[in-house]
């Protein structure tokens, strides 16, 4: 089995570095908290993207992880000086991506009927469908969080922690991407609405 970062601090005190950091007051032990906190979210996202890639082996949905870059979380931080960095959701992440609307759908269904202990924390079903409701600045797609939970002597190290699932389809996968892309090569952010206004347009 591959060695995983364990998180070696409450998140009573990761939240109080994130609240050091969106005031722009980090010190050297804020940056080691910030780098185990969100090191150890891999072992959650080996978890799920493992569930995630046996129920699609059937399919032609694609299956994709990322943990969330450093810098993209203090950018968040700064953004949102109120947010708890121990509650962040997103640290984590999976992504499925499907060629429909209504495969999509389909299996957002299925999967919330999946028999683990992991507790779905978007109970309200609107609150992250950005399908039936697009983001003002055109993105589309619907997320799902869960919690992390099992009763394994090794797993239980990392209860607690969240992970953000991503469902989109081909067409709403190339659209977010092709924003990102631009961030990357312009030096701006559109994603978070940061940058100059006509490329944000």
């Amino acid at each position: 089995m591959a060695d995983y970062v364990l998180p070696k601090f409450s998140k009573k005190s990761v939240s109080k570095t994130g609240a050091r950091i969106a005031l722009g007051q980090r010190n050297m032990e804020d940056t080691l908290i910030l780098e185990n906190w969100r090191a150890a979210h891999a072992y959650v996202i080996n978890t799920f993207q493992a569930n995630l890639r046996r129920r699609t082996r059937t399919s032609e949905a694609v299956v994709g992880t990322r943990l969330k870059r450093r810098a993209t979380i203090i950018n968040k931080l700064l953004r949102f000086p109120s947010m708890q960095l121990g509650r962040m959701h997103d640290i984590a992440g999976c992504r499925v991506i499907f060629h429909d609307i209504n495969e999509l759908k389909n299996f957002r269904s299925n999967f919330h009927k999946a028999r683990f202990s992991h507790k779905r924390k978007s109970l309200e079903e609107e609150k992250w469908n950005y399908i039936d409701h697009p983001k003002s600045d055109g993105y589309r797609g619907i997320h799902d969080v869960y919690e992390y939970d099992v009763r394994s002597d090794y797993g239980v190290h990392w209860n607690g922690l969240l992970i953000e699932i991503q469902y989109r389809t081909l067409l709403q996968h190339s659209w977010a991407t092709a924003v990102e892309v631009a961030g990357l090569l312009t030096h701006n952010n559109p994603k978070f609405g940061q940058g100059s206004p006509e490329l944000i347009e």
